[in-house]
């Protein structure tokens, strides 16, 4: 199954949605920034989690962007100023 990378950010309007937001998107990824994300993501996890996000979201207050940083096994160029935030591996990983 091949899996991609991506970054995923929220702008979550009101406190108790925000949490839950939150605490779906730490299922799913690895916290790069207060609202962003990165994401390893098979093609049945990316709908998982859009469909929980999805639900515990307001559609017409809150958003998510969600960036298709391509295939875990190629090479995305990230770089960062300042601070480094250690990215995940392309390696397997057991959760």
């Amino acid at each position: 199954m091949a899996r991609r990378r991506y970054l995923v950010a929220y702008d979550i309007r009101q406190p108790r949605r925000l949490r839950r937001v939150c605490t779906i998107m730490e299922t799913y990824g690895d916290r790069l920034q207060y609202s962003v994300f990165i994401c390893d993501l098979s093609a049945a996890e990316l709908g998982r989690l859009e469909h929980e996000a999805r639900a515990a979201m307001d559609l017409t207050e809150d958003s998510i962007l969600r960036i298709d940083l391509g295939p875990t096994n190629a090479s995305a160029e990230v770089r960062f100023l300042g601070r480094h935030r250690p990215l995940p591996g392309t390696r397997p990983q057991i959760v």
